[in-house]
């Protein structure tokens, strides 16, 4: 086929290929990538040129997973894919992050790329097919990209780092991390891991980079053999007159107006500022001038207050708030605050507030999840909501969004590696964080608040977990690592390094940069600075509001009791078409979960339901104890004697000589099928289940 290209990369073992020229040909750039049996179709086209008036850059990702990849059909009525699942708008977020830094600053035209999933093996996951992917058709195309971009999965097994681990490899792995980046760095960081020290990342993250560098060097190849010549665009750039006339007018207010410490003030001073300079320049350029630069006046004062912050930190060493740079904001800690809740925090640091609650529920409120691996059941979940009221805004509110979906999963990755395992701790466990306040880091402060509203609900975590964001400011061959950042130092600064953890090491870790790379000793800096803060926090706050999970769960917290009957016996329990099962829930209430191995789970509202609940699964699956008297219905007439229902389903054999205490001839002569009679257990075989039973000296009933 002409304009086909095939190449091939060894990578961890396996044959990494990229394939131009046969699939969606009129994109501007399209490549199919292969590693295993997985493939992603990777796609991207930008605009002939940028929208007028535009001032950003609308770089869009989408990422889809194809159900019939991995032979399966949509559920539903409509049996067609419907809105994205969440791993799908994580995957979009992996594949953004380390690519939008690499466009050309002023470059303003509408970008948009498309990962699709079009085979799927269940064990490489395909979400760093299309990081790379989506980096090697920005490559090849005529866009303009400082690329190419590669990117890895890390995990660790038995000690030994694997790369790109399949799924059943990352099932005894003790980190996930994707890592991607350019040949020079490190430009985007996401993962978990079970308390690992900041040496061990580390490691792990350089293990990773070594292997980006080669699939960078093979993407370039790839482009240099196939790659179109790049569009000439025209970059934006502002009107060096009007912001000379934006600079004299604003710039030392600015200046002034940034020093303020607390961020509504500050905000409100500097909207202020860039208002009265709009209405001058409109006055002294005429309504029909300032319409034509209004774009360039607009982005002359948001770089005028860039350049001020960063310069403030950088060569003032005054951060906004007057902090130094390794101290943390001001925080307070307080658990219990929300009665009907099973577990409650408000976790406030400087003017970032998380008031995170816990629920607990049974095996019926777990998350399904329906994806290309198949169906599984998600017992913990940590939600993020961040409602337009917590930065002072109007805005609609709707579903969660991206950042919404991305924070949550950050948090809840970073409480995963101690949340006790189903066996000792059978509950179905939900955290949900309301962003109350935000000013920078509101992610790490929904783990604090998460830690403590876990420990509140009685939750036995193995530890507890807190959680840091750090940032950069880069400046003259300089670099400045500031603790804690806000949410000025976030926007207008280089990078956002999150890292939570134990006492005892790293549980999850996030990094992304608005610059070209991080080397190795600035991010060695900035986890050491990054865990000198986690363990203040632990120790100075968390512990010392909560030191340990609580021994007695909320009243309102719905009863637990674990039950183990005979496997055998669950039949028992279910009874025909669920007969007996479906009894018990609705004559109590009580929530029932059985497992193949004979363990029940009973979920009720009080301890006295739970009683009643109890009593009843023993009734149908209990064994008989000997010296026990049970009623039960003669099920059989024999020479030598009847068989009696004693507990549904087991009978046992009532000897003609224990029927009476007075010498029987005939069985018949005293019993008939279907009478009740009252029997005392005299022997149990444990080898073979047989039960022997007596009447006599056994009061008995009156017959009906």
């Amino acid at each position: 086929m002409e304009g086909y290209i095939a190449e091939e990369l060894e990578l961890a073992g396996k044959k990494l290929i990229i394939e131009t020229g046969k699939m969606a040909k009129q994109a501007d750039g399209a490549v199919v990538v292969t590693y295993g049996d997985t493939t992603v179709l990777s796609t991207v086209v930008a605009a002939k040129s940028a929208k007028e008036g535009q001032d950003f850059f609308p770089l869009t990702v989408e990422y889809r997973e194809k159900f019939y990849a991995a032979g399966k059909i949509p559920g539903g009525f409509f049996k067609r894919e419907g809105k994205m699942r969440e791993k799908e708008v994580l995957t979009c977020r992996l594949i953004d992050r380390p690519i939008r830094p690499l466009f050309p600053e002023g470059y303003l035209n509408e970008v948009q790329i498309i990962s699709t999933v079009i085979s799927a093996d269940t064990q490489n996951d395909p979400d760093i097919l299309s990081i790379i992917g989506s980096a090697a058709a920005l490559s090849i195309s005529d866009i303009p990209f400082d690329g190419p971009v590669g990117a890895v999965r890390v995990g660790r097994v038995d000690g030994k780092i694997v790369i790109n681990p399949t799924a059943d490899e990352l099932d005894t792995s003790d980190l996930n991390v994707v890592i991607a980046g350019t040949e020079q760095a490190v430009t985007m960081i996401e993962g978990e891991a079970k308390e690992v020290t900041e040496e061990e990342m580390l490691e792990v993250i350089l293990a990773g980079h070594a292997e980006i560098k080669k699939i960078a060097q093979f993407v370039k190849a790839l482009a240099a053999k196939c790659g179109k010549t790049k569009r000439e665009v025209e970059l934006v750039t502002i009107d060096s007159a009007i912001k000379a006339k934006v600079d004299a007018e604003a710039h030392a207010k600015i200046n002034t107006a940034v020093k303020i410490t607390d961020k509504l003030k500050r905000q409100e001073e500097i909207e202020t500022i860039k208002t009265a300079a709009r209405e001058k320049l409109e006055k002294e350029l005429g309504e029909e001038v300032f319409a034509e630069k209004k774009r360039d006046i607009n982005m002359s004062l948001e770089e005028i207050e860039m350049n001020a912050v960063r310069l403030m930190i950088a060569k003032d060493h005054i951060r906004p708030d007057g902090r130094k740079f390794d101290e943390i904001r001001a925080i307070s800690c307080e658990v219990g605050l929300v009665r009907r809740t099973h577990g409650s925090a408000l976790f406030t640091r400087g003017q970032t507030q998380a008031l995170v609650i816990t629920t607990l529920g049974s095996e019926d409120d777990a998350q399904i999840l329906d994806d290309l691996e198949g169906e599984a059941k998600k017992h913990y979940t940590l939600q993020y909501n961040f409602p337009p009221f917590s930065v002072g805004e109007v805005k609609r509110v709707g579903g969660p969004g991206r950042r919404e979906i991305g924070h949550g999963a950050l948090a809840e990755r970073a409480l995963k590696a101690v949340i006790p395992d189903r066996e000792s701790f059978p509950y179905t466990v939900q955290v949900v964080s309301e962003i109350l306040e935000s000013n920078g880091s509101s992610s790490m402060a929904s783990v604090c608040g998460a830690t403590l509203a876990l420990m509140d609900a009685g939750v036995p975590i193995k530890k507890p977990v807190a959680g840091i964001a750090m940032g950069l400011i880069e400046h003259e061959n300089q670099h400045v690592i500031l603790t804690d950042i806000q949410g000025a130092e976030d926007h207008f600064g280089d990078m956002d390094f999150k890292v939570a953890g134990t006492r005892d090491g790293i549980t999850a870790i996030q990094m992304d940069i608005k610059i070209k790379g991080v080397t190795p000793e600035l991010m060695s800096d900035a986890l050491a600075q990054a865990k000198k803060a986690r363990l203040f926090i632990l120790e100075e706050k968390i512990v010392k509001c909560l030191p340990e999970p609580r021994k007695e769960m909320s009243p309102h917290a719905p009863k637990m009791s674990l039950i183990k009957i005979n496997k055998e016996r669950i039949k028992d329990l279910i009874g025909p078409g669920g007969k007996n099962i479906k009894g018990i829930v609705e004559e109590t209430g009580a929530k029932i979960d059985v497992e193949q191995d004979g363990t029940v789970r009973v979920f009720a509202a009080n301890g006295e339901i739970m009683q009643r609940c109890e009593e009843m699964i023993k009734a149908l699956t209990g064994s008989p104890d000997v010296g026990g008297i049970y009623t039960g219905e003669v099920t059989g007439i024999k020479e030598f004697g009847a068989f009696v229902e004693i507990m549904p389903g087991i009978d046992g054999l009532l000897h003609i000589s224990q029927i009476s205490d007075e010498r029987v001839k005939r069985v018949e002569d005293v019993l008939h099928m279907g009478d009740v009679v009252t029997v005392k257990v005299l022997k149990v075989d444990e080898s073979t289940g047989k039960i022997s039973l007596t009447r006599k000296d056994v009061p008995q009933k009156p017959q009906a």
